[in-house]
């Protein structure tokens, strides 16, 4: 279908998010080429040729659209156009078309479940409970006392309303007080939120990450939400300091009708052929039912990803056990899977000590392009970069500035990449100061110090990935899982007439692993794995993976 930029689609097959590498910007932090200390889509496109260069298939867009900026960029107050500070739909139109011209497909965020304080809507909304749009946002009348209507909390803290003298009621907002949530009860905000969707499809965008799928709708009966049960609580989806995990949240998110909005979506999508969907779904008791539910079949999502690995331990069990409840509650579903991105602590820092940060971040890409699924990567993580220590003066994250200092926030995965070692800035802005600061201990791993040296964490990242594209088994294949010590992961991936076997020590220690799996098993070239095992005994160096196939 012909857009505005005369940009041309990649030609792959329809289906190629299946198995894809996403390599998501965050665009304040990727590359300034104004010079004001923010990074910008001018940035971006200058630096796409090093995306590409990692052999990736597509990249996800973190949101660039009119903001406050309040939670920079997921508060949207203008849909259909970009926020001066990245730059222009001119420039938008400019970087699509180079990245199609690398190949490289471009999936946008779209942050619908709830738009800016800002935003005309909720301006109009606000004014009167008659108004054209008094609707579209979630309004509830006080309890008799002045009190919110239910317990229902923010993920940011407080309580998830907020009282508005105008319309003498409460808004419900799920995150920050300046992010309203969006009414999906009402058939116009649907036809709205699908209308701003066909405006970038129409620009020739490949596709959707739909932010915080799970929150769209609510339950208009309002209840209050029950205590979670002790043997359920999980603080993976939020800071263990934070109130929000002490409830099961069956009302105000999660709620069925979210499936028939996805269909719609879906529906949508599908009118431009080889467009894709990917959600994040987000519920601490219910996220593997969800994914079945919301990627299952040909009218939904075509994928999500889990917080199974966005939190929790580096942990074989841990591993494993995610690995086989996907497999049998969502066998019809498809992960997109990600250690790292712009809200989570960088993996290198939350799995491993600092002495061991090398190996281990070769074994988890391995691990990574492995296991079953699509993958995110997060910019970054390529360089080896560990999560950055910002002082508390320093901070912009809401988040981390609310619950300080024991949850810090996400600025410390968000500082500004860095290109060359011994450029002001690490060479991601002129300016004298950018957003937030480059760490020291980050410069030493620039790309331009990188790129060069054939033993670099890089370069690695290049490899494995050129060698998951020669392996239809790791794109799309089955996965079982294999007996295992403690300690190690191991399971095979077969398609095609293909079958590999895939061994993993997890620890900072010396493993074995003896299976008939490994018997006659031949190296099939995977970066830096080990030897060929003794017979049916693999001897696992610390941090050691071995990928090979089997006879």
């Amino acid at each position: 279908m012909p857009n505005p930029t005369g940009s041309s689609v990649p030609t792959t097959r329809s289906d190629w998010w299946r198995g894809a590498v996403i390599y998501q910007i965050y665009p304040r932090s990727f590359m300034d080429a104004n010079g004001d200390g923010v990074g910008d889509l001018a940035g971006i496109t200058r630096r796409l040729d090093h995306i590409a260069g990692l052999g990736v298939d597509a990249i996800w867009l973190s949101p660039v659209f009119t903001s406050p900026m309040r939670d920079f960029g997921y508060d949207v107050a203008n849909y259909r156009d970009i926020d001066p500070i990245f730059g222009t739909l001119a420039d938008f139109d400019r970087m699509l078309e180079k990245a199609h011209a690398l190949g490289l497909r471009v999936i946008i965020d779209q942050v619908i479940s709830h738009s800016s304080d800002r935003h005309p809507w909720f301006q109009e909304s606000r004014l009167s409970r008659t108004n054209q749009r008094a609707d579209w946002y979630v309004w509830a009348d006080p309890n008799p006392d002045g009190t919110p209507p239910n317990n229902w909390l923010s993920v940011f803290g407080g309580s998830a309303w907020t009282w508005d003298a105008r319309r003498m009621q409460y808004y419900l907002h799920n995150f920050l007080a300046s992010q309203p949530d969006l009414n999906f009860h009402n058939p116009a905000v649907q036809e709205a939120v699908l209308d701003a969707m066909r405006f970038w499809l129409e620009r020739g965008v490949d596709g959707f990450r739909l932010d915080t799928t799970n929150y769209y709708f609510h339950s208009q009966g309002l209840e209050a939400n029950p205590v979670v049960k002790p043997e359920e609580f999980n603080a993976s989806m939020a800071p263990a300091v934070n109130p929000y995990n002490f409830q099961e949240h069956l009302y105000d998110k999660s709620r069925p009708e979210t499936l028939g909005f996805l269909k719609r979506i879906r529906a949508l999508v599908d009118e431009y052929p080889g467009r894709a969907t990917v959600g994040e779904i987000s519920d601490s008791q219910h996220q593997l039912r969800l994914m079945a539910e919301y990627t299952t079949g040909t009218d939904r999502l075509n994928m999500a990803y889990t917080f199974d690995y966005l939190g929790g331990d580096f942990d074989a069990s841990h591993f494993a056990g995610a690995i086989a409840r996907t497999e049998a509650e969502a066998p019809g579903g498809w992960v997109c899977l990600a250690f790292s991105n712009h809200d989570v602590v960088r993996h290198v820092s939350r799995w491993a000590r600092p002495e061991d940060r090398e190996a281990f971040g070769r074994l988890s890409l391995l691990l990574l392009l492995c296991m079953r699924g699509s993958v995110c990567l997060y910019q970054g993580e390529e360089l080896g970069l560990p999560e950055a220590e910002i002082a508390f003066e320093d901070l912009t994250d809401p988040y981390g500035i609310e619950f300080w200092p024991e949850f810090k926030g996400r600025d410390g995965c968000r500082t500004p990449m860095v290109w060359e070692a011994d450029a002001p800035s690490g060479g991601f802005t002129s300016a004298a100061r950018p957003w937030l600061p480059v760490p020291q201990e980050h410069l030493a791993r620039a790309v331009d110090r990188q790129a060069n040296d054939p033993h670099s964490m890089l370069n690695f990242y290049r490899e494995a990935l050129a060698f998951r594209k020669t392996h239809p088994a790791l794109i799309g294949g089955t996965i079982t899982l294999l007996e295992r010590p403690e300690g190690v992961l191991a399971f095979t991936r077969e398609a095609e007439g293909e079958r590999l076997v895939c061994v993993f020590n997890m620890r900072a220690e010396p493993a074995s692993f003896e299976n008939a799996a490994l018997d006659g098993s031949v190296s099939c070239g995977a970066p830096g794995t080990q030897d060929a095992p003794d017979g049916m005994m693999l001897k696992l160096a610390p941090f050691g993976a071995y990928i090979a196939a089997m006879a």
